[in-house]
């Protein structure tokens, strides 16, 4: 417990964080914002790129939302600690009439390599039930928001091409983490660092996951691959396949969470993809007991399974291969090269899927047996 003294300090010293904040966000209307990586000024955002454009929940559209979230960012991107602080933030945007909004929210850093690595941290947006909040964000507890790791241009590529490994779940199963890409502002409430805006996105929350599969997470580790409904593990499996990843267990729940539903059928879903062969980045390096070189070769991590089995999973990753292609094709702010790359990277698996001599050589023979 802090003694008498020092607790007035600390009390004091948020209320006046707190009054920094509000006047920050005030002013930043009248903020001249150089945005990253352009390199030109920029007013607030307008009702043609923020929040208010559509009234629909946060995840039932792929439209990219803007908004500015205000805090004391040193204190944030020093938090790499085990113990997270909170961090009072306000997120704010102008509605589609130019009526601006703003309500409070608290930031707490999360993750582990990235947390440890990162120019700036990963995050939780968790919000107060209590407060007010825009139609979009109704109902919200808590989100992870992912954030771009570092300055270059590269990581904003990188960023957008783990969003883009989501949406290609989304394609396969429900089941799935839904995403949605935002363009952030960063405004620091100490006034010691220029604003920037970067992309990001919001991931949707477990349990409301859970709930769209008509289950609840099961927090158990130890769990096999062959205790897990074949449907939806060997989809998993060959997904993973697909992206180039193998930085993934069921049994450790280690980038995988599991959704048990009202019959006892295990579903593993699987996040955190910037550790994946397609994106390839700087940082990402395959575990050594693997045998192979570099994450962008790609090595089978699923069960022994039958051509017969494969075939109808197969037949699905065909069925969405041109929505996939579409995705990159269509991304804004995706340097071409990046998207050149990604496809030729898909186009090799699609290659291998249907070619049964391929199958039994990297699929099947690579197989884990039990």
């Amino acid at each position: 417990m802090l003694p008498g003294g020092c607790a007035d300090r600390l009390v004091s010293s948020e209320v006046s964080v707190a009054r920094r904040l509000r006047l920050t966000v005030a002013a930043v209307a009248a903020l001249v914002i150089t945005p990253w990586p352009a390199a030109r000024a920029v007013g607030p955002q307008t009702a043609a790129d923020t929040l208010g454009r559509s009234p629909s929940r946060l995840f039932d559209t792929a439209e990219p939302i803007a908004f500015t979230l205000t805090s004391d960012l040193g204190a944030v991107a020093k938090d790499r600690g085990t113990q997270k602080r909170v961090h009072h933030a306000v997120l704010s945007y102008v509605g589609p009439a130019g009526d601006s909004t703003s309500f409070d929210v608290q930031l707490r850093t999360r993750g582990h390599w990235r947390l440890r690595t990162c120019e700036f941290p990963p995050l939780k947006v968790e919000f107060d039930r209590e407060t007010a909040k825009p139609a979009l964000f109704a109902h919200q507890k808590s989100l992870k928001l992912v954030v771009q790791c570092r300055s270059p241009r590269a990581y904003a590529n990188y960023l957008l091409e783990e969003y883009l490994i989501y949406r290609i779940y989304n394609l396969l199963t429900e089941c799935s983490f839904r995403v949605r890409l935002a363009r952030v502002t960063y405004v620091d409430a100490a006034g010691k660092r220029t604003p920037a805006t970067r992309y990001a996105f919001f991931i949707e929350d477990d349990d409301r996951m859970a709930k769209r599969c008509h289950g609840h997470v099961l927090e158990q580790q130890g769990i096999s691959q062959a205790d897990a409904g074949f449907s939806q593990m060997g989809l998993l499996t060959v997904f993973e396949y697909l992206i180039g990843n193998t930085d993934w267990s069921v049994a450790a729940l280690h980038n995988i969470v599991l959704v048990q539903d009202s019959m006892g059928e295990l579903y593993p879903v699987p996040y955190d993809f910037d550790w994946s062969g397609v994106i390839s980045t700087p940082y990402a390096f395959p575990d050594a007991r693997l045998g192979i070189r570099t994450v962008r070769d790609r090595l089978y991590r699923g069960a022994c399974r039958t051509p017969a089995d494969f075939a109808p999973l197969f037949v699905r990753f065909n069925a969405v291969k041109d929505s996939v292609y579409a995705l990159y094709r269509g991304q804004p702010d995706l340097e071409p090269k990046r998207v050149a790359q990604a496809l030729g990277y898909y186009d090799e698996f699609y290659r291998i899927i249907n070619d049964p001599r391929w199958v039994n050589r990297e699929l099947i023979h690579n197989c884990l047996p039990g």
